[in-house]
């Protein structure tokens, strides 16, 4: 039907009351045709070798993603309008590839920066609610003892000079902009920078076993540690176990934590100690990330992996959360 039958219909019926308001409607019905001109996003068109570029997963991987991740054929947003699942993932994927704007997304998607804003954040709330405790506990599959030991072994095979260390921990900046108010409790002296702080633990098979934050970014590596409680809950889970994670000189030492010799006279033994681990603690930084990335280390080989020769758990194992209890 033309806007012009459509617009007399309206009138007839008495939703419009003149000329005016058909005018308006033709003017918006204008815009939305313009609008539409735009590409929209078809998932069959986009080519195999430019999908991993934009979603940082393989195309034969998504649909494996979406069901793994629990994702409806369709969800309903807030304002009550309906998208397509695998759209809405796609969306939530693109948007966390790499820094891009609302109006970035609405060329590609076609969508309106409003229903971008919708669907984003309705997947996010959707993953987080689903898999948040996959960053948070330690009672999962993965870290059972059996692979903690597993862990241990193949950082000594690198020469790890600690006999029981089954991973590493660190803390990390997220830079922001100068918030107007209360600007120093963002302010790390450290950085000089204003930010969120994060911590993270990484097992030699790439994946993050934990992330706490965020905290403000004047607050030290010792405090987030603290407030995390994780040296707590490992000790609980490793019931006795003598095992420890290895962290940098910003952390206290614990019975399930070894930091770096430290002072101006060490011996030649402290030195290489500090420079082994050092060495092997750059992994850290290799794979500070969340849920998302941990499922593309579980799909696709991550340089941690293979530097150490632990695979990661299937995607179907990390997602579907075998728990040890």
């Amino acid at each position: 039907m033309s806007t012009l039958k459509f617009n007399s219909s309206l009138i007839k019926l008495g939703v419009l009351t003149g000329d005016c308001d058909a005018f308006l409607l033709a003017a918006a019905a204008k815009r939305i045709n313009k609008f539409n001109k735009s590409t929209f996003f078809c998932f069959d068109e986009i080519e195999v070798s430019r999908f991993k570029l934009d979603f940082r997963f393989e195309k034969a991987d998504i649909l494996r993603l979406k069901s793994e991740l629990r994702v409806p054929d369709v969800l309903k947003m807030p304002n009550r309008t309906e998208f397509s699942g695998l759209i809405c993932l796609c969306v939530m994927l693109r948007r966390l590839a790499y820094p891009n704007r609302l109006s970035d997304l609405q060329k590609y998607f076609g969508f309106s920066p409003q229903d971008l804003s919708y669907i984003f954040n309705s997947m996010i709330n959707h993953v987080y609610g689903n898999f948040y405790h996959l960053l948070t506990s330690l009672q999962l599959w993965w870290l059972s003892l059996e692979h903690l030991k597993e862990f241990s072994g193949a950082l000594v095979r690198k020469g790890c000079p600690i006999p029981s260390c089954i991973g590493f921990i660190d803390g990390t900046l997220h830079k922001t902009c100068r918030p107007t108010r209360s600007q120093q409790e963002v302010y790390s002296g450290h950085k000089r920078s204003h930010g969120l702080k994060y911590q993270s633990v990484v097992t030699p098979n790439g994946m993050v076993a934990n992330l706490y934050g965020p905290i403000p970014g004047r607050r030290h590596d010792s405090y987030m540690l603290h407030e995390s409680g994780l040296l707590d809950k490992l000790a609980v889970h490793l019931g006795g176990q003598e095992m420890y994670l290895y962290g940098d000189s910003g952390y206290p030492l614990h019975r399930s934590l070894i930091t770096p010799h430290i002072g101006n006279q060490l011996s030649d033994q402290q030195k290489l100690f500090n420079l082994t681990m050092s060495k092997l603690r750059v992994c850290v930084e290799w794979e500070f990330a969340t849920i998302l990335k941990n499922c593309q280390n579980c799909l696709y080989e991550c340089q941690t992996s293979k530097y150490f020769g632990v695979k990661p758990p299937t995607l179907e194992e990390y997602l579907r959360n075998q728990n040890l209890n």
